[in-house]
């Protein structure tokens, strides 16, 4: 976009989800491309505290019912 760096990107999905540099990365390429992207899976009490700290450090995320069986 044009507010946020990957770099930018990158760093918080390492520093808030634990992501490896590579997954952080494909993960910022997967949302530039494609609009969006499935970072973390996990229950609700889980996911506010990071879902809030995304938002926190400028990115746009939301929490979605999981669809898969």
């Amino acid at each position: 976009d044009d507010v946020n760096t990957f770099e930018h990107v990158i760093i918080t999905f390492m520093e808030v989800l634990g992501h490896s540099l590579i997954q952080a990365e494909q993960c910022a390429l997967i949302i530039h491309n494609n609009g969006k992207c499935s970072v973390k899976n996990g229950d609700f009490e889980t996911l506010l505290p990071l879902n809030t700290a995304l938002t926190d450090a400028l990115l746009s995320s939301n929490i979605e019912p999981c669809t898969s069986q």
